[in-house]
Order: C-alpha cells, then sequence, then structure tokens
C-alpha cells in the first residue's frame, strides 16, 4: 500500500497543476471593450390635443441628446402635422411661431430666422416619427422649443430645454 501511495500524490500534484492555463493571456476572459456612450434618447409624443408629453428637459452643457417625436393622432397630416423646433436661448418663441405660419413651403420654419434654431424635426403625421440628434449648448440657460404648426404655440405646445 505504501508503494501506491507516492505514486498516487504524486499523480494527484500534476493533476492539480495541470488544471490551470500554461499559457497566462488565455486565463484571465478579454476584457470587453469600453462602450462609447451615445446620446441620451428624449421621446416625445404629440398628438391631436397639440400639446407635447414633455414640456421640460433638463441636460448638461455640451451633452449629446437625441429627440424622438412620434405623432400619436389621427387627424391627417396636412391638418395635424408637428414638429419640434429648439431655439436658442433668450428667443422670443411666440415670434417665431408667428412668422412660421407664413413659411408653409419650408415646413413651417421661417428661413429669415434659421439663425435662431439649434435643432428641428420636419413636420410628422399620424404615427409617424422623426428625430433629431445633437449637442446642448455649453452655456446654461433655457431654450425654448416649440411646434410651429398654424396655431399650435398658442394652443400650449411647447416647452424649455434647461441646460445646467
Amino acid at each position: 500500500m505504501k508503494a501506491l501511495a507516492v505514486p498516487f500524490f504524486a499523480l494527484a500534484a500534476l493533476v492539480v497543476a495541470g488544471c490551470g492555463p500554461s499559457n497566462p493571456a488565455v486565463a484571465a476572459p478579454a476584457a470587453a471593450p469600453a462602450a462609447v456612450p451615445g446620446p441620451r434618447t428624449i421621446v416625445i409624443l404629440a398628438s391631436d390635443n397639440m400639446k407635447y408629453s414633455v414640456t421640460q428637459i433638463d441636460a448638461h452643457p455640451g451633452e449629446a441628446l437625441k429627440i424622438v417625436l412620434t405623432n400619436v393622432g389621427t387627424v391627417p397630416k396636412e391638418a395635424m402635422a408637428h414638429n419640434w423646433v429648439l431655439l436658442q436661448a433668450g428667443s422670443n418663441a411666440a415670434f417665431y411661431a408667428t412668422k412660421a405660419v407664413q413659411a408653409k413651403d419650408t415646413g413651417y420654419l421661417p428661413p429669415a430666422l434659421q439663425a435662431k434654431v439649434i435643432a428641428s424635426i420636419d413636420l410628422v403625421g399620424p404615427r409617424e416619427s422623426h428625430e433629431v440628434e445633437f449637442t446642448a449648448p455649453t452655456v446654461p440657460g433655457q431654450y425654448p422649443y416649440l411646434c410651429t404648426f398654424p396655431a399650435h404655440y398658442q394652443m400650449g405646445m411647447a416647452g424649455i430645454l434647461t441646460v445646467k
């Protein structure tokens, strides 16, 4: 029995030693590459009641954002389309909306006021979605957004992006 004891322990030591990997690079699982963060997505629903589902957005200076506008209404696009227009801080949204009514041919985005627009989403009809990606302004403040389809701003279809 003693003759078997030594070879058994020697064999056991070899088996245990052989369980580990011989190549340390294979031993540890490879670390996954760091995910590149994408823009923060904000979904805004618009309906036939001429209101946005989100009227306040808080953002960090320079934050990457993606706005997804979805029209959940049923009225045809010719009579009830919606868009989303983000203006510079200090812009007069009521003035912009008034000028937009006269800009049907350009999707209710007045070309003369293009410098006031930070980002925008084109008109969407029922069960349509459009999106825009942009970088939030680096200057803290309140940036108004609105729907420029006729009478929608006046009915309260507006909100504020606050950069802080």
